[in-house]
């Protein structure tokens, strides 16, 4: 009996990747990958950096949507996990304890506010957003759950109703009732909504993903206060954010909160098996636990298991070990101090935002009012940010995304381990290509335009 070798079968692939993805899994995502000339071979990760077939390097401004902050095939991460298998751990024991669970939730939880005293592992972000809106129901014995419009928390059923993304939500109705959506920043309108003293949890991202909004001074610390005067829980989406995402270990430390319920998931995985996690009060989880008879309420059959919890621990130890935290504060105001002259050298760039490295640049119409870029409008909002991705990639050999359907932001989302000469290598792509885009010559028209579906 043979073993089975990958190399051989990837080797053996009787079609590219792209076209094996296209017949097997989504054809259509394949055809968006061809019309914008993103149908790359991929061969080989590390670090801030992708590589495809004919060799050449690419800067990772995506970080596979924020998953690879301590790098692609860390390889101190990778270590853990080879230890692991060969350990031969006694994993998913189910009636019984096994080992790495604890250990993990003891790190999460001692550099926590000491407010967050339990942890409840699941295999994604959006299910941790589901294990909060479930737990948080049964905890306060509410049934309302409030959340920002704009927001993003998760493609599942429950994490749906909650977002404020109608792209994702419109065709998949009716959605869960006792969902309901206040502005972002707004503490008049959620002071409305919670004045009933009916809604279980208030479900915010401390800085919003699709468009990168960053909140209000004194609007977060305000949501927790009025939650807490109202019986609330505070629950606060780290998913994205986390893991040293925004300068801090998590984005709500900026402000001094101490959430009640935080689901956080993606760069916990180290990039490489998929963990996620809802960190909650002692009082929280005591209200729904709080019996023998309750005490399997709620959990997920292969969420703890030992490969997850030992990329979690390594993560942890390599975001200590690298000062990854410190480090992306300072390179953070190190893009903002190499992007915001953008603002002021072009007309059609009206801001330039980020905490960390969460960063965005926002386009609007110039105030000269450039035919080209209302005829993009027209066609689909926000279609002019793509004029400005395409070029960056199949030109500069930089991958990044357009932050929302029809949202003329493009985002930056890279590994923590990224350079600042590679800071320079965006910030300096990105003033040539806005440069050219503006003027929106006839071949660039013509992209945007089929990128469009248009053609």
């Amino acid at each position: 009996m043979s073993d089975l070798r990958l190399a051989e079968l990837l080797a053996g692939r009787d079609h590219d990747n792209v076209d094996l993805w296209g017949r097997t899994i989504n054809p259509q995502f394949t055809r968006v990958l061809k019309k914008i000339g993103f149908d790359r071979e991929w061969t080989r990760a590390e670090g801030a950096y992708l590589w495809d077939a004919r060799g050449d390097k690419y800067l990772d401004m995506l970080g596979g949507f924020g998953m690879f902050n301590v790098g692609r095939n860390n390889p101190r991460v990778r270590a853990a996990l080879v230890e692991a298998l060969e350990l031969d751990l006694p994993g998913s024991v189910q009636l019984g304890a096994s080992p790495l669970p604890p250990l993990l939730a003891q790190e999460l939880i001692r550099r926590t506010p000491a407010r967050l005293e339990r942890v409840l592992f699941t295999s994604s972000g959006t299910e941790a957003v589901e294990a909060a809106i479930k737990l948080g129901r049964a905890a306060t014995s509410r049934t309302r759950v409030l959340s920002a419009e704009h927001s993003f928390h998760g493609l599942t059923l429950g994490a749906l109703s909650a977002s404020g993304s109608g792209e994702f939500t419109e065709r998949f109705g009716p959605l869960l009732p006792g969902f309901a959506r206040v502005p972002f920043g707004d503490l008049d309108a959620l002071e409305r909504e919670l004045r009933a003293e009916d809604v279980a949890l208030f479900l915010i991202e401390p800085v919003q993903g699709k468009g990168v909004n960053l909140p209000p001074a004194g609007y977060l610390e305000g949501a927790q206060r009025l939650c807490r005067e109202y019986g609330t829980l505070f629950c606060v989406d780290e998913v994205q954010t986390g893991f040293g995402r925004t300068g801090t270990l998590f984005a709500f430390e900026h402000w001094g909160l101490e959430p009640d319920l935080v689901p956080v998931a993606k760069s916990l995985s180290g990039g490489y098996v998929p963990v996620g996690a809802l960190l909650m009060s002692k009082a929280v989880h005591a209200a729904v636990f709080d019996s023998l008879e309750h005490s399997f309420s709620h959990g997920s059959t292969f969420a703890p298991n030992e490969l997850a919890m030992a990329a979690g621990l390594a993560t942890l130890h390599e975001l200590d070990e690298q000062d990854l935290v410190a480090r992306t504060a300072r390179l953070g105001e190190r893009l903002l101090e190499l992007t915001l002259p953008l603002v002021e050298r072009y007309d059609v760039v009206c801001d330039v935002r980020g905490l960390g490295l969460l960063w965005a640049i926002e386009f609007a119409e110039p105030e000269s009012g450039k035919r080209s870029y209302r005829l993009l409008d027209r066609v689909q909002p926000g279609l002019f940010a793509q004029v400005v991705v395409v070029p960056l990639f199949k030109e500069h050999r930089i991958l990044s995304q357009v932050a929302g359907h029809k949202i003329p932001v493009i985002k930056g989302i890279p590994p923590l381990t990224i350079s600042e000469p590679d800071l320079e290598w965006f910030a300096d792509a990105l003033d040539e290509t806005i440069r050219k885009a503006q003027r929106l010559p006839r071949a660039l028209a013509k992209l945007a335009l089929t990128a469009a579906g248009v053609r």
